[in-house]
Formats: structure tokens, C-alpha cells, sequence
């Protein structure tokens, strides 16, 4: 008994000795964290780039037609102001857009009405509906103090993030969503298609 296990003692001697090969056995191990951790790094940066090129795309279209006169926003330019979103970001995936333009009147204690807000026109592309009058309690919440009589023009892009690198590591829904809200420069009011949907 006391020759096996001094027989025992001495192979996990010379077995914890030896070190050849340690070099190869570690680079097995690391390797696949490091392609891991370099995809994903990747894949989170390629991310907030898109995320980035998205919300600055809204601020560009909701730039441009604030820049318009009265009667500037046909169902062409508000094709176009999607086609411009598309070309300004790299990812391929369906753009949801809407634009609306939203009043508000103060409430007027002498006549005896309540503040509200007013859709002026709302069209959009993608998205299930437009807002209007009777729809619009949702969104009230989501717009800054206003003047009386004072209008907004708000551009809601909803788009889809299909990661360059298909990992698997991360799941399929993550969407780009902007609201974006700017006055109008120039005009009292931009005027907008007549068309629920421009595209």
C-alpha cells in the first residue's frame, strides 16, 4: 500500500513539474473570450453609432421643415424627408415616420374654454396611425410649455437596429425610437399634406 501511494506521490510530482505545453493550453482557453470580447465591443459600438446617425437625422428633418413657408409640405417633400432619414444612416432596416403639426390654444376664462391642443395636419409613413384631435392624450404629455396660438412641428422616427456582426449574443428587438419637436422659423404655422400617408 505504501509503495502505491509513494508510486502516486511521485507521478503528480513530476506531473505538477513539468510546463511544457502551457502556453498552447492558456491560448485555447483566452481565445474565445477575446473574439468575444472583440465582437461584442464592436457590435456595441456599431450601436451607438447607428443610434447616434438616427436621432441626428430626425433633428435634420425636423430642421428642414421648420425652415419652410406656409405651404411648403406636399406628400413629395415629405417623401423626401424620408428618403433623406434613409440616406443618412447606414442600416438597412424599414423606417417608421410621422410628422405632425400641433397647436395650442389657452384656455380663455372670459369665454369660458380649457386650455387644448389642436392638430393642425399629421402624416406618416409606416406607422400605424396619425394623430388627431381625438387621439392626441397620449402625446400631450411629451410636448414643452407653449404660447397661445403657438405650433410645433414633431418628427417621430421609429427604426429597427440590425447589428453588422450577427452574434447572437444580443437579441433582435432593439429599435431606434426619436421625438423630436421644433417650431416653425419663419411662418406662424407650416402647412402640411392633405394625405394621411405620404408614402
Amino acid at each position: 500500500m505504501t509503495r502505491l501511494t509513494s508510486r502516486i506521490r511521485h507521478l503528480l510530482g513530476t506531473f505538477s513539474g513539468k510546463e511544457n505545453g502551457n502556453l498552447s493550453l492558456e491560448s485555447a482557453l483566452i481565445f474565445p473570450m477575446l473574439v468575444w470580447s472583440i465582437t461584442l465591443t464592436y457590435t456595441y459600438f456599431d450601436g451607438f453609432l447607428e443610434s447616434s446617425a438616427n436621432l441626428k437625422a430626425a433633428y435634420t428633418v425636423s430642421d428642414l421643415i421648420s425652415r419652410e413657408g406656409e405651404d411648403a409640405i406636399t406628400d413629395t417633400y415629405a417623401e423626401s424627408m424620408y428618403l433623406l432619414f434613409n440616406r443618412m444612416v447606414t442600416n438597412n432596416s424599414p423606417l417608421k415616420m410621422r410628422l405632425s403639426a400641433i397647436q395650442y390654444i389657452a384656455a380663455d376664462q372670459d369665454a369660458g374654454t380649457e386650455e387644448r391642443y389642436r392638430v393642425e395636419w399629421s402624416t406618416a409613413c409606416g406607422f400605424n396611425g396619425n394623430w388627431t384631435n381625438d387621439n392626441l392624450d397620449p402625446l400631450i404629455d411629451r410636448l414643452p410649455e407653449m404660447a397661445d396660438l403657438d405650433t410645433l412641428i414633431i418628427v417621430e422616427t421609429s427604426k429597427d437596429y440590425v447589428p453588422l456582426l450577427n452574434t447572437g449574443w444580443l437579441t433582435r428587438d432593439h429599435t431606434f425610437n426619436n421625438f423630436i419637436f421644433t417650431r416653425p422659423r419663419f411662418v406662424p404655422m407650416v402647412k402640411g399634406p392633405d394625405s394621411t400617408h405620404f408614402c
